[in-house]
């Protein structure tokens, strides 16, 4: 996993639910392109066909609260996000989003300083958010030892998996 991203920004507001991240009509999808292909409508029909590759959503606060669903970071993966910076995370969004291998890194105030389309970098070693158009520095908070290891895997399964392969 790389431990510095750079995307664009598409920022997002306060309380986005996982029913907005991921709508429950398309719960019955099982094929993962078709999951992102629907990311974020609940917002609006358009983000998701037209969010770049690699890009990194921005939000407020209490980014996932609602359902325990774990389609919506597999949508927010699927759709081609490389990392969500918020102002807070609901809990069981957070883990779930570390389990399946999306970065989360809260970032306090962030949905007050970007906008969409900036360019973004994020240093998850430093534990910064450089603001590339204006060179404006943002202290993110660090993720602890377990959930980078986790991320560096690639998710809590191929972390299991290859720690299971060792072994035999």
């Amino acid at each position: 996993m790389k431990t510095e991203i750079t995307g664009k920004a598409l920022v997002v507001g306060n309380n986005i639910d996982t029913d907005m991240i991921y709508p429950g009509r398309f719960l019955e999808l099982t094929d993962p392109g078709q999951i992102g292909s629907h990311c974020l409508a609940g917002i609006s029909e358009d983000i998701a066909p037209h969010f770049p590759q690699g890009g990194i959503v921005v939000a407020g606060t209490n980014f996932g609260c609602g359902s325990s669903r774990e389609h919506a970071p597999i949508a927010l993966l699927n759709m081609g996000a490389a990392a969500v910076l918020a102002d807070s995370f609901a809990r069981i969004f957070f883990r779930n989003a570390i389990n399946l291998g999306l970065p989360v890194i809260v970032c306090k105030g962030i949905a007050a300083r970007v906008k969409d389309g900036q360019t973004l970098r994020l240093d998850m070693n430093a534990g910064t958010v450089t603001i590339e158009e204006t060179g404006e520095i943002l202290p993110a908070e660090a993720l602890g030892e377990k959930a980078m290891e986790i991320l560096s895997a690639g998710g809590i399964k191929p972390m299991m998996r290859a720690r299971f392969a060792s072994k035999e």
